[in-house]
């Protein structure tokens, strides 16, 4: 009843509730003047309970949705349109990770289809014609890179067809992970995603794991110069043939 009575208090005295922001999210000015981004980002929210703070064409953000770099993920209004993850605030990058994979789904797809300007579709998820410029280039060493991803992944991920017997089942393959439209970003981020950050080390990057939940097994300890190799090497690696859809008679 107290709780309900404060709620009342506030509504009547003209205020509102501020909901928690999660993470901070730019994107382009005509994303907002069409309205695409009040439309976008209420769904995603129902669907997850996760609230982002809206900018309009701001770089030091969580997720940056622009037009020149990063992983293309839908096009219209000429142009193609790109997302970029900032990993510079662990507690956040999780959560802004998960706007990217909704984004990315098919619910994802068809919600950005679903926009409608006048009754007419604006954007499309099927990126079209987009080429090779905008995977960044590694400078590292690519035979350093595999032999690393064979050392430290190798016991859980399918690498190549070296190791193909081996990894754990529930676990995806190098290959297939290629084949997702937000591989790039998962890559370079793989030490904050789960279940990662329990049991890998970025030396001089990550913080010291807790002494109240140490690593269950043996710790991977990387510096920054073994992740630029890495990186070098995943960028060759070609996304796995899925087959075609099947097909019902």
């Amino acid at each position: 009843m107290r709780r309900m009575l404060a709620l009342a208090l506030i509504f009547l005295s003209g205020h509102s509730v501020v909901q928690a922001q999660d993470f901070s999210l730019s994107s382009p000015a005509a994303l907002h003047d069409n309205g695409f981004m009040r439309f976008l980002v209420p769904r995603f929210s129902l669907k997850t309970g996760v609230h982002p703070e809206l900018k309009i064409d701001v770089s030091d953000v969580d997720i940056s949705l622009n037009t020149t770099t990063g992983t293309p993920v839908f096009e219209g209004l000429g142009q193609v349109f790109y997302f970029s993850l900032a990993a510079d605030h662990p507690d956040r990058t999780v959560k802004a990770q998960r706007f990217i994979d909704w984004l990315v789904s098919d619910i994802g797809k068809r919600t950005i289809e679903q926009f409608k300007v006048d009754d007419v579709p604006v954007f499309t998820a099927v990126i079209v014609g987009v080429d090779e410029e905008h995977i960044p280039v590694f400078e590292g060493d690519v035979t350093r890179g595999e032999a690393l991803s064979f050392t430290n992944c190798g016991r859980c991920h399918v690498i190549n067809a070296r190791n193909r017997m081996k990894g754990i089942g529930s676990t995806p393959s190098f290959g297939l992970l290629r084949t997702l439209p937000d591989w790039l970003e998962r890559f370079q981020t793989f030490s904050e995603r789960l279940p990662h950050p329990s049991i890998i080390q970025i030396i001089d990057v990550s913080e010291p794991f807790s002494p109240f939940s140490p690593p269950a097994n043996r710790p991977v300890e990387l510096t920054v110069d073994q992740l630029e190799d890495i990186m070098t090497y995943i960028v060759t690696i070609q996304p796995i043939d899925l087959g075609a859809p099947l097909q019902q008679n």
